[in-house]
């Protein structure tokens, strides 16, 4: 109760209203030996049940709707998922619908259907490997050879690997990575992402659907027309699926600045989105660029250090690039 006062006189309704948007990515359905501290079935059911008893919980294109009219409820907040993971419909839809809640799904179509993201390549490339030590030399990224046995020795690579390889060019990393796989000697999954007929059964299931991109690029690092081809072909291919307009838009990796650029912002607004978000923290208010909606969820395990981080993400203001 207390928390649940706390988010009102905060988020208050009408014109002063802040929109809390939470991000998240995968939800396992155990937790992960590797990743502990990743979202897992028990934890997410958690989550969902504190944000239903503090926030009004709304889709995300009602909520920036409100907030522009400045008729937004208090405390509102909506729920949102990256990239497109499989577990996203058999897992985190289930705990939704349990709880009474809606998210947005934002999906990098151009891994529907069997396809592996850079980063998951590398995780699962370490993860399944049967190696004792990988010699790195050859991907020229400064890495030497580097023990794997251990759970620890496999979390910390996977870590250098992400960083070094982040802000290559998509065609580099796709280069890099499938090197990587066979340094590892591994074969890659190909039933990490959602399939195209999982995207239609969480907009049936009263889910909305954003796009993400084809490949998911760094937008900062591409040319002006592979990211234009990225923002349009990734909503054009979830609207082919879905037989509907797709409206929202989430920038990969999404730090301003830093991931895209107000060229970017542009982009997305000439292709047709209504709004986009970022992963800028803060929260949104009437004067809010609706092009970079800020988006933060807390790292924290227990329901008052999640909830007290969510209330001083409330007062922040997010960074945009101008």
């Amino acid at each position: 109760m207390i928390l649940r006062t706390a988010f009102r006189l905060a988020s208050p309704a009408g014109p002063k209203a802040r929109l809390s948007i939470l991000i998240f990515h995968r939800v396992h359905a155990q937790p992960d030996q590797l990743f502990p501290n990743e979202m897992h079935a028990h934890r997410f059911n958690a989550v969902c049940t504190w944000l239903s008893q503090w926030f009004n919980v709304l889709p995300l294109g009602h909520a920036v709707k409100q907030l522009n009219a400045g008729i937004l409820p208090a405390r509102a907040a909506c729920i949102t998922f990256d990239d497109g993971y499989a577990d996203n419909f058999h897992i985190a839809m289930p705990v939704l619908r349990k709880h009474g809640l809606n998210a947005t799904f934002f999906v990098a179509a151009g891994f529907l259907d069997g396809g592996c993201m850079w980063n998951d390549s590398i995780i699962e490339s370490v993860r399944r490997s049967q190696c004792e030590s990988l010699d790195l030399a050859e991907l020229g990224l400064g890495l030497s050879t580097r023990a794997i046995g251990t759970l620890g020795a496999k979390r910390a690579l996977i870590g250098d690997l992400i960083d070094a390889i982040k802000y290559r060019t998509t065609c580099e990393r796709l280069i890099l990575v499938d090197r990587l796989a066979t340094l590892a000697q591994v074969a890659l999954p190909s039933d990490l992402m959602m399939r195209a007929d999982d995207v239609i059964g969480l907009r049936d299931g009263g889910m909305l659907i954003g796009a993400h991109t084809l490949s998911h690029p760094i937008l900062a690092k591409a040319s002006d027309s592979e990211a234009r081809t990225e923002i349009r072909e990734g909503k054009y291919a979830l609207e082919r699926i879905l037989g509907q307009p797709v409206d929202y838009f989430a920038y990969p990796n999404g730090k301003p600045g830093l991931d895209y650029r107000q060229l970017h912002v542009a982009m997305a607004r000439d292709a047709g989105f209504a709004a986009a978000v970022s992963t800028s923290p803060g929260a949104s208010s009437q004067q809010s660029d609706i092009y970079q909606l800020p988006r933060f969820t807390p790292w924290d395990i227990t329901r008052t250090r999640f909830g007290a981080r969510l209330l001083v993400n409330l007062r922040n203001t997010a960074a945009a690039v101008a």
